[in-house]
C-alpha cells in the first residue's frame, strides 16, 4: 500500500469513529487521534522523506486536503451532538410556557450618593437647604469672588482643567458659595452637594474627580465655635460614635480664620497607613469664617453680617466609614465592590 492509500484508508477510518463519537469529550477523543499533533494522519507525512520531490508534493497537497475535510466534519458533527443533547434535554424536562419571567435585577445607590443622602438629611434637620451649581463654572465664581489672588497656584493649568472659552471645571463646590449669596437674602443656612475636578495625580487617596457638600451659614454673630459644634454633630451622627478629632490653622482665601478638621484615620485606627499617609491623620474638611472680602463682592456688610462655610469630601468620609483602602475603587465600575453597600 503506498502512501496516497494509506491516506485514504485512515481518511475512511476518520469518518468512522468521529461519526460514530457519542459525546463532545468522545469527539476531541477521536479527532487528536487523527489529525491532532500525533495523530494517525500526521505520522503519515513523516514518512514521506523516501519519495521523490513530485510525490512530496502530490502526497502532501493530499493529505492537507483531507485533513480540512476532517476539521469541517468534526465541526459538522459537534453541532450535530449540542443538538441531539439539547433535544433529550428538553424531552425530559418540563418547560411551563406560561411561568412569568424573572424579573430584572434591582439596582442600588453608589456608595458615595447614599452618604450623600443621609448628609443630607442630617443637615436638612439642623434647618440647612440644599442648593445646587453648574459643573462647568466661570473664573470668576471658582477664584475671583473668592479671593483668590491672579497668581494663586490653583489657578494654574497644572491643577485646573481649563475650557477653550476660559471657563473651567469647578475646583470645589464653594464655587456655588458665590451663587447662594448672590440669589439669597441672609440669615440663610445651605449646603451644596456635587462632583468636582482637578488635575491630580491619582493614587490611594486623590482622584481627578470627586465629590464634594459645600456647607455655609451666614447671619449675624456667628463664630468658630457654632462651626465646631456644626461639625462635631455631623461626624457623631455619620459614624454613630464619637469621632477623634483635631483642628488646625490652615490657609484658604476665602475665609479668615481658616481651619483644617481633621479626623483619626479610622482605617487603620490612626496607626498610620497609605490613605493617611501613614501619619495616622486624615485631611477631611477644609473650613473657618467666610471672609469679609468674599461677603463685600457679595454686596453684603461684613460688619452687620458674618458666617462660616466648609468643604466635606465625600470619597474620603465613605472610606473612612466602610475601611476602604483606595479611593479609586469608587470610579473603578466594578460591580463586585460597589453591590456590597
Amino acid at each position: 500500500m503506498n502512501l496516497s492509500q494509506e491516506l485514504d484508508s485512515i481518511y475512511q477510518e476518520a469518518i468512522q469513529k468521529i461519526g460514530a463519537s457519542v459525546s463532545e469529550e468522545d469527539l476531541d477523543k477521536n479527532k487528536n487521534d487523527f489529525i491532532g499533533k500525533k495523530g494517525k494522519l500526521t505520522a503519515v507525512l513523516k514518512n514521506v522523506a523516501s519519495l521523490s520531490i513530485e510525490e512530496k508534493k502530490t502526497v502532501g497537497q493530499k493529505a492537507n486536503e483531507l485533513s480540512k475535510k476532517l476539521e469541517i466534519f468534526v465541526a459538522e458533527t459537534k453541532t450535530s451532538l449540542k443538538k441531539k443533547l439539547f433535544e433529550t434535554q428538553a424531552a425530559s424536562e418540563f418547560f411551563d410556557a406560561l411561568r412569568p419571567l424573572p424579573g430584572p435585577s434591582n439596582g442600588s445607590l453608589h456608595p458615595i450618593t447614599q452618604i450623600q443622602y443621609e448628609i443630607e438629611d442630617i443637615f436638612a434637620s439642623m434647618g440647612f437647604s440644599v442648593m445646587d451649581g453648574p459643573e462647568i463654572e466661570t473664573d470668576t465664581n471658582n477664584f475671583g469672588a473668592l479671593n483668590f489672588t491672579e497668581d494663586h497656584p490653583a489657578r494654574e493649568m497644572q491643577d485646573t482643567f481649563y475650557l477653550e472659552n476660559g471657563n473651567l471645571l469647578r475646583t470645589h463646590t464653594s464655587a456655588i458659595q458665590v451663587r447662594t449669596l448672590r440669589k439669597l437674602k441672609p440669615p440663610f443656612r445651605i449646603i451644596a452637594p456635587g462632583r468636582v475636578f482637578r488635575y491630580e495625580e491619582v493614587d490611594a487617596s486623590h482622584e481627578h474627580t470627586f465629590y464634594q457638600i459645600e456647607g455655609m451659614v451666614v447671619g449675624k454673630n456667628i463664630s468658630a465655635a457654632n462651626l465646631i459644634d456644626t461639625m462635631q454633630v455631623l461626624l457623631s451622627r455619620i459614624f454613630e460614635k464619637e469621632i477623634k478629632t483635631r483642628l488646625r490653622p490652615g490657609y484658604f482665601p476665602f475665609v479668615e480664620p481658616g481651619f483644617e478638621l481633621d479626623i483619626n484615620c479610622l482605617v487603620c485606627e490612626g496607626k498610620g497607613c497609605p490613605v493617611c499617609k501613614h501619619s495616622g491623620w486624615l485631611e477631611l474638611l477644609p473650613c473657618g469664617l467666610i471672609h469679609p472680602n468674599v461677603l463685600s463682592h457679595a454686596g453684603l456688610d461684613p460688619k452687620e453680617w458674618t458666617g462660616f462655610a466648609f468643604g466635606l469630601g465625600l470619597d474620603r468620609l465613605v472610606m473612612m466609614r466602610y475601611g476602604i483602602h483606595d479611593i479609586r475603587y469608587f470610579q473603578s465600575g466594578n460591580l463586585r465592590f460597589l453591590k456590597q453597600f
